[in-house]
């Protein structure tokens, strides 16, 4: 059977191949619309850009850049095979149009949902509208909650206590090598199912077999983003209808989260009724929205979309901010100075009021978002035709994509040095570096990273507490020691990743 599709597989490519060969041997020049192409990457009849987009598969974020670093606009328009005309932009007054000035003409829309649906379900960050705005509403009284953030703190503290730094001891007193990236996935699932569930999977205990739910919300998240990554559109569709591959894995993997999920929710629900007298003293999100009467099948689309956005982002950042530090170790002291400060050398407690004071760990982590942001791209569908501000004309169900990774690289918006980690640059002054000058309000339109606009995000607050968290207690303690000098590569899936995982010796550091 294996064998049987595989040559249909290869029939069907064969074809395609030959179909494109006939085209362009018929068209001896390419193909330019006025405005549409003029900084694109090349655009043929019927197939678009697919020879360019297959030939830059690999490297997709860095030619998108290339693009839009050329654009006087920052904007370029790619014509894919199988999909709608697709704007990408890099250009803040485009952003801000898109995420606020004309907010209610680009939502989500049709295309994006369908790519997450399966996983995201009806969930906050898959939904348009009313059904959007509901959910919006519940979770952002539950995220300003004091009990929450007191909540998130303690369960931080205990995570970090008890498994994060026994286990780096334990490395750095037998010199094993570590993946870090790996660890601080491990460590940020532990932390948000116990802040979105009330549940401790235990994902930091190596000698345990990471659960199930583990591997199959790794599967699910990375079969979701190849389908928006394919050359030809539309093809994903095809194997889900036939149910074959990659969309026959995306099923079972499905079962298994939502399954598991709903078990918990479950679970949670009868002890809740059982033990009403204690039942408010619950912190953990899900308790909150199932007190909060909503449906068990809205619950579950929350809560995955919760744990989807709060492991994979933080652990990204942290992950690519460590390994910004072992580059530039004189921004790593600086961290471990302003620490020493803010906690009177070990004399005051680290929480949320002191946490707070970590101006320049909060600017290292915004540097680095800057050049690796977890998420690197998202997209909207225009409802109607419209203009952006930069001029671009946009037509109805277009996609209109903002693209933080480019942003991050734009001579135009960061200056010269762009390329460089450089924690200054978010200080008013140079000598806030110090500790004596304040952070900057940039604007999210220029750094995206956590969208902006109704749509901002509502963990943003959640995520620096607790990446400022982790970073401080790792570094007063420890010299993290990558094993390979190569630049490692980013990995743009639902969020960013580093290939290969980030391989460290952990070292004690010297008081």
């Amino acid at each position: 059977m294996f064998i049987f599709l595989s040559f249909i597989s290869l029939g069907f490519f064969l074809f395609l191949y030959s179909f494109f060969s006939f085209i362009l041997h018929r068209v001896h020049s390419t193909s330019r619309t006025g405005h549409d192409n003029d900084h694109g990457p090349p655009t043929h009849p019927i197939i678009g850009c697919l020879i360019s987009f297959y030939k830059n598969r690999h490297r997709l974020l860095d030619w998108y850049t290339d693009l839009l670093s050329k654009s006087p606009t920052q904007t370029v328009v790619v014509h894919r095979l199988g999909a709608r005309r697709i704007v990408v932009t890099a250009n803040p007054a485009n952003v801000e149009y898109m995420l606020k000035t004309n907010f209610s003409n680009f939502p989500k829309g049709t295309p994006f949902t369908e790519i997450l649906g399966d996983l995201l379900g009806h969930g906050i960050f898959n939904v348009d509208g009313e059904l959007w705005s509901t959910q919006r509403k519940l979770a952002s009284h539950e995220f300003s909650t004091k009990s929450l953030r007191e909540f998130v703190v303690k369960t931080l503290e205990d995570e970090v206590d008890h498994r994060l730094i026994p286990l780096l001891e334990e490395a750095a007193g037998s010199n094993k090598v570590l993946d870090l990236q790996e660890i601080l996935r491990r460590f940020a699932f532990d932390t948000i199912c116990k802040v979105s569930l009330g549940t401790d999977p235990s994902c930091l205990d190596l000698n345990r077999a990471v659960p199930p739910l583990v591997k199959a919300f790794d599967s699910a998240s990375e079969i979701s983003a190849m389908r928006s990554m394919a050359p030809v559109f539309w093809f994903w569709k095809i194997k889900r209808a036939l149910n074959l591959g990659s969309e026959k894995q995306l099923k079972d993997a499905l079962r298994l989260v939502h399954g598991s999920v709903l078990e918990i929710i479950r679970n949670k629900r009868r002890i809740l009724e059982e033990d009403r007298e204690n039942r408010y003293c619950e912190s953990d999100l899900l308790s909150r929205m199932l007190l909060a009467g909503h449906e068990e099948e809205v619950v579950r689309d929350m809560v995955i979309s919760f744990i989807m956005a709060g492991r994979d982002t933080t652990s990204s950042a942290m992950t690519w901010l460590f390994w910004l530090l072992s580059k530039y170790p004189n921004q790593k002291e600086l961290i471990v100075k302003e620490l020493n400060s803010v906690l009177e050398n070990g004399e005051k407690q680290l929480d949320f009021e002191t946490l707070k004071e970590m101006k320049f760990v909060k600017a290292c982590l915004c540097e680095s978002m800057r050049l690796y942001p977890p998420v690197a791209w998202d997209s909207k569908h225009a409802l109607q035709g419209d203009t952006l501000p930069d001029g671009t004309p946009i037509g109805k169900g277009d996609r209109v994509t903002y693209f933080p990774y480019g942003m991050g690289r734009m001579e135009e918006l960061w200056g010269k040095d762009w390329f460089e980690f450089n924690p200054g640059r978010w200080f008013d002054e140079p000598g806030g570096i110090e500790g004596g000058g304040e952070l900057k309000l940039v604007s999210p339109f220029k750094f995206p990273v956590f969208q902006a606009g109704p749509r901002v995000c509502l963990g943003k607050e959640m995520a620096f507490t607790q990446m400022k968290y982790v970073v401080a207690r790792i570094l007063r303690r420890f010299e993290i020691v990558p094993v390979c000098e190569d630049r490692p590569v980013f990995v743009p899936l639902l969020t960013g990743h580093m290939a290969g995982g980030f391989k460290v010796m952990v070292r004690t550091r010297s008081s």
